[in-house]
This record gives C-alpha cells, structure tokens and sequence, in this order.
C-alpha cells in the first residue's frame, strides 16, 4: 500500500490515518510493532505515534506478506530480515500493477459509459 496521492504528504501520519490506508485496525498496527521490531513510530512523551513514510512503506511490505501472500508472521519476519531488498522489489510491483489495473478498470467504465450514451442516441435518433 502507498501513502494516496490526493493527500497533502505529511512528515508524520497518526496510526488512525495510517490504518485506513491499510483498511485495517489500529490493534492490528500496534500488533505488529510488536512481531517486527523494524517497526519504530515515534510516540511523544504521551505514546501518541506517529508514522513516517518509511514507516508505512515497511508496513506496507508487511501487508503485501501477510495479507496478500498468506505467510505466517514468522515466515514474514525471517523473510524481511533475510531479503529486504527482494521483499521491496515485489511490494513495489504488486503496488505498480494495482494502480495499472485501477487505471484500465477506471478506463473500461469509460468506456463502457461512453458506449451506452452511443447507444442511447442510435435508439433516439
């Protein structure tokens, strides 16, 4: 998941905005600070966190292990930490095809609109 581009980028983003993006619960962020200690948000002097991008990107490629691919949390967890580089590569690509899928759905509804208006005047005129 990325960080939508219609919103202003901030530096930090509260676990609230954070979850929604994930379409998750806060809980299950909080979870997993706990299973992967590569997840550090800054908390302030009352534990209020706040994720950076690379937070998210990280949870991100949690999200793509776990939640897309089915592996265990352990298996995520040895996976991040044997081969970041190769885990990044793929979240990066899954990203990419989603929004190139979002854009040829967005133009088959289109066109499928533009159809049914050619269609409604063939019948009118």
């Amino acid at each position: 998941m990325e960080i939508p581009k219609d919103k202003v980028k901030k530096l930090y983003y509260s676990i609230a905005e954070v979850a929604d993006m994930f379409n998750v619960n806060q809980s299950l962020l909080r979870f997993w600070e706990k299973e992967f200690p590569q997840i550090a948000p800054h908390t302030n002097s009352r534990g209020v966190r706040k994720y950076r991008e690379e937070d998210i990107e990280l949870l991100g490629m949690i999200y793509y292990l776990v939640k897309e691919k089915g592996m265990t949390i352990p298996g995520a967890r040895q996976r991040l930490d044997n081969d970041k580089k190769a885990v990044r590569k793929n979240y990066d690509i899954s990203v990419r095809l989603k929004r190139v899928r979002d854009e040829l759905k967005s133009i088959s509804n289109e066109l499928e609109k533009l159809s049914a208006s050619a269609k409604n005047k063939e019948e009118i005129g």
